[in-house]
């Protein structure tokens, strides 16, 4: 895939946060560049382990609507930028990037383990990447990080406005009965009703949209693999979240 370069990574955290100010100007919160027919979507995730820097990265390319995998990449590297709240695409970004590097195939839209919109600046993990990308990105992320909702209704396809500020910048969608909702958002190039039914679409009867719900399987296996060729140790942790 064909990569923008919009920003370095080795910044302060003061610089990381103008920057998000600066390209939130540059996002497009309605369907462009979205075919009539979508035939791909690619789901994207890290895994680490507690008390290690090296993070692994896959993104997984389904075909639409069946959700048959048709490549997979992948990537691993050292991570020196800490975990903190609103900055993960600085933590996370230059790893996933690289395996977007090596593949072949540009998918119609990317579902993100992380939010969109729905975020302090406006301009979270999938929204930072999508513009990196150039390709329509929703955030799908497990648990809340900005605003409020009511509860949505318990079968799936059931969803509540999420609101940040007086403003809407998601929705609490439920995919799966009696099973806790995940936090959809626009990333780039998506409308927030696209972005709904797109995920709702790529779920095959699990919490997660499959897509993401695979690229998270894959990183974790090959993170596994590495740690049993050269022990890391610690508890596995799930990337994802701003």
């Amino acid at each position: 895939m064909k990569i923008e370069h919009l920003n370095g990574w080795n910044i302060s955290y003061e610089r990381a946060r103008e920057i998000q100010n600066d390209l939130r100007a540059r996002l497009i919160l309605h369907n462009e560049g979205i075919p009539r027919k979508i035939q791909t979507v690619a789901g994207a995730d890290i895994s680490y382990s507690k008390g290690s820097n090296t993070f692994f990265a896959a993104v997984v390319i389904l075909d639409f609507p069946t959700m048959k995998i048709i490549e997979q990449a992948s990537s691993s590297g050292i991570v020196d930028f800490p975990y903190i709240p609103g900055l993960l695409t600085f933590r996370e970004g230059p790893v996933l990037l690289e395996a977007f590097r090596k593949l072949t195939i540009s998918p119609d839209v990317i579902i993100f383990d992380g939010q969109g919109i729905a975020h302090p600046r406006g301009i979270g993990l999938a929204s930072h990447m999508g513009l990196f990308l150039n390709t329509p990105s929703i955030g799908c992320g497990k648990t809340r990080l900005v605003g409020s909702y009511d509860e949505p209704g318990n079968e799936p396809g059931d969803y509540s406005p999420l609101v940040h500020n007086s403003e809407p910048v998601g929705a609490v969608l439920r995919t799966k009965r009696n099973v806790k909702p995940v936090f959809v958002s626009q990333g780039h190039k998506i409308g927030s009703k696209k972005a709904i039914e797109i995920t709702l679409s790529s779920c095959r009867g699990y919490r997660l949209p499959e897509p993401t719900r695979r690229a998270h399987l894959a990183a974790g296996e090959i993170r596994m693999r590495q740690e049993q060729l050269r022990p890391l140790g610690g508890i596995f942790f799930e990337g994802g979240g701003a």
